[in-house]
């Protein structure tokens, strides 16, 4: 650490926790502190850490004080990461915050701090609003300008070939009051195939085995590859008994039994892998014995992309692209967040509801899957969608939000597949409270806008939400969309 920017003059190695005069912190936090100072000394004689203002699966987030050369005191962000996570994954978050950080709305990093296995990240700290709180009192330029704001840092990180892998709005930072936005949070940063980040390179191997782009609810699932007679003989799950097999009782996609079901496989005869368990509540030896798919899955639910659920392994900086349309479908409707889903089969059935069933079975073919649906799903108009959302058309209905239970399927060209029988869920209108700040019916829609959307603004959405990853926007092109004409 720079000791020509901060102070020589050290805070008492117990400094961390006196912070209470000024903010009641909880024992827990304060455990936290002393663990952390106790844990990187340094870290106490240079900050007085206040309080803890963020937890997430794989780093904790600290708000602490330093005294400037110059008298002054300034806050910092100390982002400490967990003592399991690799070192590789460590440094290449550090480089991707060095290379494209403190600029174009990209968190920056100013110090950091390592003792055995212990990193902390230090960070500007830069005030912010969470969209969950304010996102019913937001104006619709605001909106615009949040998410201009997004692609901008999405176009800086995607020059470098980084894929965020995790955009949704706690991770974009939002000062209302200074207008300023921070992207954070390359913990789960890939590169693309040229990535300029030459740490990014190394991540790959580091994925961890083959795991299910479904939930392990969803045993009712068909995942395959290609498969020679040999290997067919020796990937089949072991024959006992077929009693025994068939008696044998497995947890289905909506917690009630599944029975496993046999199928002959003649001796010395090559049998074709298919099953016939599709739409059943029942789990063939073929199925079981099919190997699962390997591609990369990270990110929040509700947030991942089409290609993403159905686990394609070529995933570039478009599933940045379709999280931000994620994220200005939340805005322009007032539902935060707009997706819930169980599984990402389910994730994938409620993205069908509004961009509809055949568009996703062409789009589906472009990444080489397929995609089957026992039923039709229209494509939803989203202005009408948002508005009566939003509560602006009171006395209109979207039909197709009907919530449908759906028999859908999966697969890929080579017939791997993944089947499901799910009830979509879009988000429930509510009846505006006082303390609401989700977004219900908006009386005030001469002050901040809403009455006066543009269409620009329903056919960028149109154009990040779409399906196929190669026809999708970048972020650059989507830079240049008519809504932004005069940013």
């Amino acid at each position: 650490m720079d000791s020509s920017v901060v102070c020589t003059e050290t805070f008492a190695t117990d400094g961390c926790v006196k912070s209470r005069h000024k903010k009641n912190i909880s024992r827990d936090v304060e455990s936290d502190i002393e663990s952390l100072c106790k844990a990187i000394p340094q870290l106490a004689k240079t900050f007085r850490i206040i309080d803890k203002i963020g937890e997430g699966t794989f780093s904790s987030v600290y708000l602490g004080e330093a005294r400037m050369r110059d008298g002054s005191r300034e806050m910092f962000a100390l982002k400490h990461l967990i003592p399991t996570s690799h070192p590789t994954r460590i440094a290449a978050e550090l480089q991707c915050l060095t290379v494209a950080g403190g600029r174009e709305n990209v968190m920056g990093v100013e110090y950091c701090f390592r003792k055995e296995d212990h990193v902390v990240i230090v960070m500007p700290y830069m005030e912010h609003q969470a969209i969950v709180d304010i996102i019913g009192s937001l104006s619709f330029e605001e909106v615009r300008l949040y998410i201009y704001h997004l692609l901008k840092a999405l176009r800086h990180i995607h020059q470098f070939g980084m894929i965020h892998r995790d955009i949704k709005p706690n991770n974009f930072l939002y000062n209302r009051k200074a207008k300023t936005f921070a992207l954070v949070d390359f913990g789960l940063a890939q590169g693309t195939a040229d990535t300029q980040i030459e740490l990014l390179k190394d991540l790959v191997g580091l994925r961890k085995g083959p795991r299910s782009v479904f939930s392990e609810k969803n045993l009712n699932s068909c995942v395959s590859t290609s498969t020679t007679k040999q290997e067919t003989k020796t990937q089949l799950v072991k024959p006992t008994k077929t009693g025994e097999l068939s008696s044998r009782r497995f947890p289905a996609a909506r917690g009630g039994p599944a029975t496993v079901r046999t199928q002959k496989v003649q001796r010395g005869v090559h049998q074709p892998l298919t099953c016939n368990c599709f739409r059943t509540d029942r789990v063939c030896n073929v199925c079981l014995s099919r190997k699962q798919q390997v591609a990369p899955r990270a990110g929040t639910p509700g947030f991942r992309a089409p290609e993403v659920l159905s686990k394609c392994p070529n995933q570039g900086t478009a599933i940045d692209v379709w999280s931000a349309g994620i994220i200005l479908l939340s805005l322009l409707s007032g539902r935060y967040p707009f997706f819930k889903a169980s599984d990402d089969m389910v994730a994938l059935t409620q993205i069908m509801t509004i961009r509809g069933s055949r568009e996703m079975v062409q789009a589906a073919k472009a990444f080489g899957k397929t995609v089957l649906c026992s039923r039709e799903l229209p494509r939803l108009d989203l202005r009408v969608l948002c508005e009566t959302l939003r509560g602006r058309r009171a006395d209109e209905e979207v039909k197709p939000i009907s919530r449908p239970k759906l028999d859908c399927d999966a697969s890929d060209e080579r017939g791997q597949k993944q089947s499901c029988e799910t009830t979509p869920l879009l988000p429930k209108r509510q009846d505006k409270t006082p303390n609401d700040s989700s977004g219900g019916d908006c009386q005030v829609g001469d002050e901040q806008g809403w009455d006066t959307v543009p269409d620009e603004a329903y056919d960028l959405l149109d154009h990040l939400l779409d399906l196929n990853p190669t026809s999708r926007l970048t972020a650059a092109q989507a830079l240049q969309h008519p809504l932004f004409k005069h940013l």
